[in-house]
């Protein structure tokens, strides 16, 4: 057959060598140069555009329906735990090893480098948001009490985003980047060509079950990677969704979700994986990174800590007070960019505390318990852990503090008169209550925020462009939003990430797919300027390296400052 020697070569463990498919897929080949990028063409596809972006080359179709059919002899099965009760995705091998070892087989096979594969894949997750919405919703009310309004905003509409994104960029991103020469390599071609790790790990957290697994996956298949998905198993419901739709959706040969708690993550990070992808607490983010370590396996890191809200130089009080509500009560304050605690004036203290109450009230009602749109804690520990920090708190609660275990539900709380000292103020609350500390200049509140750990976010609210700049220029955080909270983070086109101990590296759009991306340096030399090149050679000498060195320097650009 026509195409039989390149089906056997793109078999190979090599996955560098540049062949007739991968130039299909990737825009370059031994006998043609990087494809220049043609920015109309990936503005003009949208997921919908089917008949445009999902037409089979016949080679593609080929190899993979070949590759699907050998890789059905070994097939996958469905499981019961014995330990939970609950089905678990996993293969008919025992071991997680066995498990890693046969997706970095089918890694080698090539079956995720091809364009077409990976849009596929990014489309078929497409469709599993689109169709299950309800059962969505509905495991998301289970584990959280989450209202179908915030389940939508910001688990499936987020991740459905980043999926579309995706799908309309890829073909660019894909495409090799060129990069600047020199004399000596003018007629080299230097470009960056970004490649998949291989078998990649995600562990996701309980707050926002969903999205901290799927966003991540985006970018591991728009990649091109395999992937051991471990949801969290605080979030029952929709751990078992997840394993249920992933394998009836997405490639059971490339993408493994793997159930359990502590124990089994700790069994899996004893296996060599080409990334780890973590979004939780640092102290298990320690654990992780010691585990890493052994296999000197990259990490992105994906935490928290205290997000601060500073208000300062004059403020609309009413939309400031709703906007704030809005931000910390989101999801029972059980967000990682959550602002966590309030520094303003003690004027603007007075002032909003009577504006937060009126807007806690008009979201919520007067007895929020009864509200549908009032989240729960998510387990009775959870629930415990905050009540005993408010418990300890020496502050005074001015607005809620009402609770009750068995709903595990917590009233939207304010806190004043407290100092750092305070319990609220020793680790991140993680739930809906906000302590205010008053501090009467921005500059005080400055200092405040730089003698801790970096947060995740930081919130400033002013009328003062002068003063927002002021904050964003002393301080450092791993986002940065002005007068309103956690928006900044549903953008596609911005970074999502932290700082020091909030965490390392970053994702969401672009920054996904190169966050699970190698980039790796690429040269293609001819054999013309031998006279510059044979200047390297011995015997050496100065006169050699004088020229060599004005072939080869790059030279300070001349500026004039005004």
């Amino acid at each position: 057959m026509r195409y039989k020697k390149v089906i056997l070569k793109r078999r190979s463990p090599t996955l560098a060598g540049f062949s007739r498919f991968n130039a299909i897929t990737n825009g370059y080949s031994t006998k043609t140069k990087p494809v220049k990028p043609d920015p109309d063409e990936s503005k003009s596809r949208t997921p919908g555009n089917t008949s445009a972006v999902f037409r089979l080359h016949e080679l593609e179709t080929h190899f993979c329906k070949r590759l699907s059919l050998e890789l059905r002899e070994g097939g996958w099965s469905r499981v019961t735990s014995a330990a939970a009760g609950r089905k678990v995705r996993c293969s008919k091998m025992e071991s997680h090893s066995e498990v890693v070892a046969w997706l970095r087989s089918v890694f080698r096979t090539g079956v995720t480098i091809p364009l077409q594969f990976r849009l596929t894949q990014l489309s078929a997750l497409l469709s599993l948001m689109e169709d299950n919405e309800a059962q969505i919703v509905d495991a998301l009310r289970k584990d959280l009490g989450k209202p179908k309004f915030e389940a939508v905003l910001s688990e499936i509409d987020m991740v459905r985003n980043d999926i579309c994104y995706a799908i309309n960029n890829l073909k660019t991103w894909m495409t090799p980047e060129y990069v600047g020469t020199n004399l000596a390599t003018k007629f080299d071609d230097c470009f960056i060509r970004r490649e998949p790790f291989g078998v990649v790990l995600i562990i996701g957290a309980w707050n926002y079950p969903l999205q901290l697994i799927l966003l991540p996956l985006v970018g591991a298949i728009a990649a091109g990677n395999c992937a051991v998905l471990k949801p969290s198993e605080i979030s029952q419901a929709t751990e078992q969704l997840l394993a249920d739709l992933i394998p009836k959706y997405l490639s059971k040969e490339c993408y493994v979700v793997m159930c359990g708690g502590a124990e089994e993550t700790k069994k899996l990070l004893q296996n060599k994986f080409d990334h780890i992808f973590y979004t939780g607490s640092q102290s298990v983010a320690r654990g992780i990174l010691r585990a890493a370590a052994d296999h000197l396996t990259p990490v992105t890191l994906e935490l928290g800590g205290k997000s601060p809200c500073l208000i300062y130089g004059g403020v609309d009080i009413k939309t400031a007070a709703k906007r704030l509500v809005w931000a910390k009560y989101f999801n029972c304050g059980q967000s990682c960019v959550a602002p966590d605690y309030l520094l303003c004036d003690a004027e603007t203290r007075d002032a909003l505390l009577p504006a937060i109450r009126e807007a806690l009230e008009g979201f919520y009602g007067p007895d929020p318990q009864r509200c549908q749109d009032m989240g729960r804690i998510v387990t009775d520990k959870h629930w415990s852990h905050v009540m005993e920090l408010l418990g300890r708190s020496k502050g005074r609660v001015v607005i809620g503090g009402e609770s009750t275990r068995e709903d595990k539900y917590i009233a939207p709380t304010v806190v004043v008169d407290i100092d750092e000292t305070d319990a609220l103020m020793q680790e991140e609350i993680f739930g809906p209550v906000l302590p205010i500390i008053a501090l009467e200049t921005v500059e005080e509140a400055i200092d405040f925020v730089n003698a801790r750990e970096s947060p995740l976010a930081l919130y400033v609210f002013s009328d003062v462009p002068q003063l927002v700049t002021k904050v964003l220029e002393n301080t450092r955080s791993g986002g940065f939003c002005s007068n309103d909270g956690i928006v900044h983070m549903t953008l596609p086109t911005l970074p999502f990430g932290g700082v020091g101990a909030s965490g390392m590296g970053c994702y969401h759009g672009r920054w996904s797919f190169d966050t699970f991306s190698h980039k790796r340096g690429c040269m293609f030399r001819g054999w013309a300027l031998e006279r510059i090149g044979a200047l390297r050679y011995p015997p050496y000498s100065d006169t050699n390296l004088s020229w060599l060195r004005w072939a080869t320097t790059t030279k300070k650009s001349s500026c004039s400052v005004m």
